[in-house]
């Protein structure tokens, strides 16, 4: 066949890859970010939240849904493509214009470098700095943010030992009946109470400013209450706990180059060097598990005898295949983390099925060039 014809060939069932793939993985990604933005609803309502900062909170959690759905979605688009192809007799015309199995792959595996490709930019860079946004933007609205954003005629946690009561709201800001319950101080447990109040920031840290109020404390070792009237008064309502002002990173939200060389700061929050390794290799070895998800897909559909209407068992078994894999590859991330030894398993989980996968599709074609070769060879000899 010509090469023009060949090309030609390629580019029609590459586009219609590229085509599924977008809306497989549009479809896909917009419902686990509807699923998962339900976990932040409950945020939203209560704490008075706007839209903007809830997109903005959810948004940064895409490139993380893209990175672990992008080589599943690769797998269903190449198994559905190719198995539609060969229902309509497609690949049959192709095989007999003189297509060999290494020419009808060719697009899918195209499909999949490219998705690796992508696969390795969101793994070595853009997810990390995403949830490293994430987790610090989630961090900001519950220790910081949510002490501005108090409802009225009801108790606000701004944390597990801090609650404040508001009567009423003006537009202006400006609270009516304030109570505030604060627990945040060792061996002391406050309530203040003031007729007004306005909320302030000074660096950053939320703060009311109460008129006319008092100060009720038990003192722990007399039994005595303590009761301190003020006119005007101020009150920090940010957190003072070692564990609120202090984030603790997680090994996701490290970058390339943290990972390669710790830094002290991270070792000081207790970062395994076991758990630093295993996220470095997960990083490399995720993007490649594409590869070897299409070479299943293509060994289920370019092997075998055709089908009318497509057989049901290979898909079936490619599938199962695949949700294996995926179960095995979140056994060895865990079990790597206990057992060094088992990372370079990550590497084999990744590359070995579609190594074995693409051996035995393309092990005929090898077979008949190798024949060729030697009938050339003995003519020549002849």
């Amino acid at each position: 066949m010509k090469p023009s014809r060949i090309s030609g060939i390629d580019r029609y069932i590459f586009r219609q890859l590229v085509f599924a793939l977008l809306a497989v993985t549009t479809g896909l990604l917009a419902l686990i970010w509807l699923t998962q933005s339900l976990r932040f609803v409950d945020t939203v309502v209560n704490r008075g939240l706007s839209v903007g900062v809830f997109l903005k909170l959810t948004g940064l959690l895409i490139p993380n849904f893209v990175e672990v759905i992008l080589p599943i979605t690769c797998f269903v688009v190449v198994q559905f493509v190719y198995q539609r192809l060969s229902s309509d007799r497609e690949l049959t015309v192709m095989r007999a214009a003189g297509l060999s199995q290494v020419a009808l792959a060719r697009p899918a595996i195209a499909l999949a470098t490219l998705c690796a490709i992508i696969g390795f930019m969101l793994s070595l860079w853009l997810v990390p700095a995403s949830f490293s946004g994430f987790r610090q933007y989630q961090f900001e609205i519950r220790n910081r943010l949510a002490a501005f954003m108090l409802q009225e005629g009801v108790f606000n946690s701004v944390s597990d030992s801090l609650t404040i009561f508001v009567r009423a709201r003006d537009p202006d800001g400006t609270l009516h009946g304030i109570l505030i319950d604060d627990a945040r101080q060792p061996n002391s447990h406050a309530t203040t109470v003031a007729e007004i109040g306005k909320l302030v920031g000074l660096d950053g840290a939320p703060r009311v400013l109460l008129i006319n109020g008092n100060r009720q404390e038990l003192d722990p070792k007399t039994g005595r209450l303590n009761v301190l009237s003020f006119s005007e008064n101020t009150i920090d309502l940010s957190q003072h706990d070692a564990t609120a002002e202090l984030r603790f990173r997680d090994v996701g939200e490290l970058s390339m180059s943290e990972l390669l060389s710790p830094s002290p700061d991270v070792a000081a929050l207790g970062r395994q060097t076991e758990r630093i390794r295993v996220e470095l290799n997960r990083r490399f070895t995720g993007p490649l598990t594409t590869f070897s998800f299409v070479a299943i897909a293509l060994f289920a559909t370019l092997t075998g005898r055709f089908q009318r209407h497509g057989g049901v068992i290979r898909p079936v078994l490619a599938v199962l295949a695949v949700v294996v894999l995926l179960a095995v590859g979140l056994a060895l991330t865990n079990l790597a983390v206990r057992s060094p030894a088992m990372i370079p398993l990550l590497w084999v989980h990744a590359l070995l099925p579609g190594i074995i996968a693409l051996g035995w599709m393309l092990a005929p074609d090898f077979a008949h060039a190798t024949y060729a070769t030697g009938l050339a060879a003995a003519a020549e000899r002849g």
